[in-house]
């Protein structure tokens, strides 16, 4: 691996390029930091991609990518002189250091939850009104549900034991079957919502992220699909004139691949 003085110097390598691209390249320098938003939204995805792939060089890659991100929006500020690479970095480091007294200060934990704990406190001690502040807006309702979850259960705002939050999942099944047997579509939909939050709670307690598992599952549909897809090409047929059972034998075929 390299050494810190090698990771400075191809750190310092990059803020050089950046600044002769801003300076030489039409297209670069027309960016703006609102250009440049879905463009860090979709490396975002390609890494998270990566990283369920468990591609570690494709995760290198877009690692770097969203590095360059990184200093893109930073020489933005820095034109503007609100602010450049150097106040980001020292921003996030005295962030760190104030979050986690128990390195850095006296404050005494015993485990991982009591790192939560204390990081939800100290944010509320900085001026937050609500510990839901933290969480964007704009996230995808999947991942904004974990988060206010995570959230709130860090000021103890939870469940004791999984059971009961199993239970709840019960309760809200029998809830929206309910609705359903009443044809409410308003009902249904909310019901619907219900259900899926406790989904999402109930994997908090299983260590599981809801987020990783679904896509993990459209992954593994996606990879059938098309063995099925596949098969029924080698046999010169369109899906449509197969029947379930015809379907079903590749589909079992694809699952012990």
């Amino acid at each position: 691996m390299n050494t810190r003085e090698e990771q400075l110097k191809a750190f310092d390598r990059l803020l050089t390029i950046m600044d002769e691209l801003r300076e030489q390249c039409p297209w670069d320098r027309k960016q703006t930091l609102q250009s440049l938003r879905h463009l860090t939204i979709e490396e975002t995805y390609e890494l998270g991609d990566a990283i369920l792939d468990n591609d570690l060089q494709e995760v290198k890659k877009e690692l770097g990518d969203l590095l360059l991100h990184i200093v893109f929006y930073s020489k933005i500020g820095s034109e503007t002189q609100d602010f450049d690479i150097a106040d980001v970095a020292n921003g996030i480091s005295e962030k760190l250091i104030s979050r986690h007294p128990h390195i850095y200060s006296d404050t005494k934990v015993e485990n991982e939850d009591d790192v939560k704990r204390n990081w939800e406190q100290l944010k509320l001690k900085e001026g937050k009104k609500s510990v839901l502040e933290g969480v964007p807006a704009s996230l995808p309702a999947l991942v904004k549900a974990s988060r206010i979850q995570d959230k709130v259960a860090g000021v103890g705002f939870d469940w004791e034991e999984p059971q009961q939050v199993f239970e709840k999942l019960q309760e809200e099944l029998e809830e929206l079957q309910h609705e359903v047997d009443g044809n409410n579509q308003q009902k249904i939909e909310e019901e619907f919502g219900d259900v899926m939050f406790s989904m999402i709670n109930y994997a908090r307690f299983l260590k599981v992220n809801p987020e990783d598992a679904l896509e993990r599952t459209n992954k593994k549909f996606i990879k059938r699909f098309q063995y099925l897809e596949g098969k029924a090409k080698e046999l010169d047929k369109s899906l449509k004139d197969m029947t379930l059972a015809e379907m079903d034998v590749y589909w079992e075929e694809a699952k012990k691949i």
